[in-house]
């Protein structure tokens, strides 16, 4: 069984909680752990990926980049996307979702530096598509309601986000803590965007990007 997997094979409960990782207050949460809940997935096929698209994620590279659908189902990614979120690939593809990720991986506690910024952000988004894609929103809400009291509360909260860009802070078990600037580009049509996280040539955060790169390679190497 593959570690960290979404509710279908591992529902998260590290550290007893299924927000993953523990609240930060220290204090107990609790989590519905009914067997037999699938994790959403996706309900339907979704629309193919440009041709463009799938270029465009190879031309940014060392860069990591997703294209994204609504409610952030990972349609593709590039090879220091898929690293730059620890366990993401472990995951099958039809449930690699950066807001799963960020609520029910093990390693999402660790890896966002500011984990409460990042999470209040996800949730914030989803509001924002509620209008264009109430079903699927509803059925990614109605799971991570279930696995986690967090994202429950801040659902409730009912804040409401567009987001265009900035930076996120990491810190990756390979490449250290890094900060990288975020840009968030929207296709016409179909809900397609692509998120792309990079540094300016020359920084310690670029070069980290191409360690990055260079350990996906070796990953592939016989």
């Amino acid at each position: 069984m593959l570690a960290d997997q979404p509710r279908a094979q591992q529902l998260g409960v590290q550290d007893g909680t299924g927000d993953v990782g523990g609240d930060p207050s220290g204090r107990a949460v609790h989590t519905d752990r009914t067997a037999g809940r699938s994790p959403r997935g996706r309900a339907a096929d979704p629309e193919p990926v440009r041709p463009g698209l799938r270029l465009l994620l190879d031309s940014v590279r060392p860069s990591p980049a997703y294209v994204l659908d609504e409610v952030n189902d990972v349609l593709a990614a590039n090879p220091e996307g898929l690293a730059l979120m620890p366990g993401l690939g472990d995951w099958p593809p039809a449930v690699r979702n950066t807001i799963r990720y960020t609520f029910l991986h093990t390693a999402a506690r660790t890896l966002f530096a500011d984990w409460d910024r990042v999470a209040r952000n996800c949730v914030a988004h989803l509001h924002s598509a509620e209008p264009t894609s109430p079903v699927p929103v509803a059925a990614l809400v109605d799971e991570l309601s279930a696995a986690s009291n967090e994202f429950a509360a801040l659902w409730r909260r009912h804040e409401v986000l567009v987001k265009r860009g900035g930076e996120t802070a990491f810190r990756h078990p390979l490449i250290g803590q890094v900060t990288l600037a975020n840009e968030i580009l929207h296709h016409a049509g179909g809900g397609q965007r692509v998120l792309l996280y990079q540094a300016p040539p020359g920084t310690a955060e670029h070069d980290a990007l191409i360690l990055l790169a260079m350990a996906t390679q070796n990953a592939g190497a016989p």
